[in-house]
């Protein structure tokens, strides 16, 4: 259900143009898709050879948090699943990443903008699998 009083759609617009401005500064400057989860496989390499722009990807994403409370106070946090749930979900994403060769970044956000067929198909199973799962789990009394 939709709080729909306490929806404000101008962060998720501004967020939404700064993951695409990052999106499109990271292809047009370095060529590279911004997949999390690649750019964070590539930074388990030997430490002689990191590339340097994913040490630094990933250190602007943990940052954000920091530079958003220099404008608003950051959202309350509220886990209603228990931790071990989160711990076999964060698995299963990770398996599936593998299998679809890809992230819901690289594949939802990269590869639907550039109307890769793969990408469509990926997001398209993703989508649908995280819906069918809500679905199940919200009517078993898992989910909130």
């Amino acid at each position: 259900m939709i709080d729909w009083s306490s929806f404000t759609p101008w962060p998720s617009v501004a967020g939404g143009a700064l993951i695409g401005a990052a999106v499109a500064m990271l292809w047009l400057v370095n060529g590279r898709i911004a997949g999390i989860s690649g750019i964070c496989a590539g930074l388990l390499t030997k430490i002689s050879q990191i590339q340097w722009w994913r040490l630094a990807f990933l250190i602007g994403l943990l940052l954000a948090p920091v530079a958003w409370q220099l404008f608003a106070p950051l959202p309350e946090i509220r886990l209603q699943t228990p931790g071990w749930l989160l711990a076999v979900a964060g698995l299963v994403v990770g398996v599936g990443v593998q299998l679809g060769s890809g992230c819901t970044s690289g594949h939802g956000v990269c590869g639907m903008a550039r109307l890769s067929k793969r990408s469509v198909v990926a997001t398209l199973i993703f989508m649908g699998t995280a819906m069918l799962t809500v679905l199940v789990l919200g009517n078993a009394g898992v989910a909130p």
